[in-house]
């Protein structure tokens, strides 16, 4: 089953383009990798991908829907994780997690925050979040992220503002999340461990597609080229349709 299905998508901004021509499938538990250096589309296809944004020109499908038509009644199946954890700073992550329940209509006994918490080395931390450090920021999210149980994980830049040992961690985290995910990272090699196949995206256009395994081979050899693309961006604009 397509859980993501792009035709010809593309997002502009105003006059710019923000990635063009994006056309992939992605299968029901597949994962994948968005590489690419800032500003090459990554976390405005992530957006879309999440219905939060919806593309200028093309087809785009979650779940076999099309969000251009209904993409609000999706988003219960969808969880997002970006490098700002979007938390309450004056609560505790058991009071996070019970919060964000009630928002999604459940009650989540204290017992059960506790359960969610110890999953991911959590279960004894109390106080405000605004103590924590960034990695037990991004755990709490992941914790989130269980409660939820979306069939699409979106993750944007998950790795950032984490040391090793904390990428290791939250890592081993997300591997054992049992969804479709969409992961996109400059943590080229540690991301591709987790992943099926990946895409390199290049001042919005798609430059490279493959196993995720030869990603930090792409990645690199796009580090050799010219980061502005601004010929073959223009020719891919006149071409879209207005």
């Amino acid at each position: 089953m397509n859980i993501i299905l792009a035709k010809d998508i593309s997002r502009r901004f105003g006059r710019r383009w923000a990635y063009a021509r994006v056309s992939l499938e992605l299968n029901s538990k597949e994962r994948l990798l968005l590489i690419g250096a800032n500003g090459s589309g990554k976390t405005t296809l992530i957006r879309s991908f999440s219905t939060l944004l919806t593309p200028s020109v093309g087809e785009l499908y979650l779940f076999g829907q099309s969000v251009m038509k209904g993409g609000l009644a999706i988003r219960h199946k969808i969880g997002v994780v970006s490098h700002k954890v979007g938390l309450y700073e004056d609560l505790s992550a058991t009071e996070n997690l019970q919060l964000f329940a009630r928002l999604m209509g459940k009650k989540l006994l204290h017992d059960e925050a506790k359960e969610l918490l110890s999953s991911v080395g959590l279960e004894y931390r109390t106080e405000p979040v605004r103590n924590y450090s960034a990695g037990m920021r991004k755990r709490v999210s992941i914790a989130n992220l269980k409660l939820k149980r979306p069939e699409l994980v979106l993750l944007d830049e998950p790795f950032s503002a984490l040391d090793p040992a904390g990428m290791d961690e939250l890592a081993e985290l997300i591997y054992d999340l049992d969804a479709t995910l969409v992961i996109a990272s400059h943590q080229v090699e540690r991301a591709a461990a987790l992943c099926h196949r990946a895409i390199l995206l290049e001042n919005g256009l798609i430059r490279w597609a493959g196993p995720a395994e030869k990603a930090w081979k792409a990645w690199r050899m796009s580090q050799q080229r010219s980061p502005l693309l601004n010929g073959q961006l223009r020719n891919v604009r006149r071409s879209i349709r207005r």
